[in-house]
């Protein structure tokens, strides 16, 4: 790590440009090199992956110097500042605890670990190094997901007490075969993947109650066939090769306060096509937002004007996506309240998934974080 970041948090309020790399150039790790790249305040200074052909690509194509198919290699030549990791989910810990060991910032995909034992180790290590330990919950930086923010946090709706979320897919199992689908290397099945991102902008627009307790039921029905597979990530199936985890995931969440939260999460699925949703119930008003259908991303608000009932449609704005997530975890490099950031909401996510599945393979409510 340069000497100008090593000791002193207010050098993050320099012209001094930050060294960056990015572990893992698929389709994630390719949306934080973009954003690196158009950041003038950053220089892009590394790169590391397994295939030379995507380090050849990328690094020719923002003219990248360092290129190492070793990640450790990387972190320990590249001399960089911060580093994304955009890998598969089991490698997430042990990268990011080696990055934050050697004083790098880290921001990690989702999601942040295969368990939340691994994600724990990972708080443990920002908290030791003094780093930033940031996850890139990308979804939430949607236009309607900020539009919508803003109207809670305005007060319309009142007292939040009940919400459902969902991401469902008509087809769309990841990598049939491989990592995605191997219960050790993913974590989970739809829950860990797509599941995880309706959970966080759930909680995110309800202003981060507790979730106390978690009753869920998981089903694998699609993937033990090898049916409803995706074009993103690429298939391996073989015969006699299970499918290790679950392609329909289910859970009532109590929440602090007596609120509740509904959750579902597919795959594959019997529905004419993909759709994601979150829908608010609160006091003065109910709220929802919804995309994936062939009518195209809606948001609506339901309250009353004048004693009237009303209907609301904020005006919404640009999707940040991976490129907003990659600029608040500079913003938190830059800050001077690194402590602050070290990874403790991701990791309240992961025990809340942590929990699900115990409930799930225990067929019984069970507590969050117990």
């Amino acid at each position: 790590m340069t000497d100008a970041l090593q000791t002193d948090a207010a050098a993050q309020g320099s012209d001094r440009r930050l060294r960056v790399g990015v572990i893992g150039l698929g389709w994630a790790g390719q949306q934080h090199v973009a954003a690196y790249a158009a950041d003038p305040t950053v220089e892009l200074a590394a790169l590391s992956a397994m295939e030379e052909h995507l380090l050849a690509q990328f690094g020719d194509l923002h003219d990248v110097p360092g290129r190492y198919q070793d990640w450790q290699q990387m972190i320990a030549e590249a001399d960089l500042d911060a580093v994304s990791i955009a890998t598969p989910t089991f490698l997430h810990a042990p990268m990011a605890i080696a990055a934050l060991e050697a004083g790098l910032h880290v921001i990690t995909e989702k999601p942040m670990a295969e368990s939340a034992d691994s994600a724990a180790r990972m708080v443990e290590a920002a908290n030791r190094a003094g780093r930033v330990l940031d996850v890139s919950f990308n979804h939430r930086q949607r236009g309607d997901v900020t539009a919508l923010k803003q109207v809670v946090d305005s007060g319309v709706l009142g007292s939040l007490y009940y919400a459902k979320t969902g991401w469902i897919r008509r087809q769309g199992i990841p990598g049939l075969g491989t990592w995605f689908t191997k219960a050790k290397s993913s974590g989970g099945g739809a829950m860990m993947d797509i599941g995880i991102h309706m959970l966080d902008m759930a909680l995110h627009l309800m202003g981060e109650p507790e979730v106390t307790a978690a009753s869920a039921s998981t089903h694998a029905e699609f993937g033990p066939l090898g049916r409803g597979g995706s074009g993103f990530g690429i298939s391996q199936v073989e015969e006699g090769v299970p499918f290790e985890v679950e392609d329909l995931a289910t859970a009532f969440l109590r929440l602090e306060g007596g609120g509740t939260l509904l959750l579902e999460s597919s795959w594959a699925q019997w529905i004419p096509h993909d759709l994601c949703y979150v829908t608010l119930y609160g006091a003065d008003g109910g709220a929802t937002i919804e995309w994936g259908g062939p009518e195209g991303p809606s948001i609506t608000v339901w309250t009353e004007v004048a004693g009237m009932p009303a209907v609301l449609e904020p005006v919404v704005g640009e999707d940040g996506r991976h490129a907003a997530a990659v600029a608040g975890f500079l913003q938190k490099v830059r800050s001077d309240s690194w402590a602050e950031h070290n990874g403790a909401l991701a990791l309240r996510r992961a025990e809340v998934i942590d929990a699900c599945y115990a409930s799930a393979k225990a067929g019984a409510e069970v507590t969050v974080g117990g």
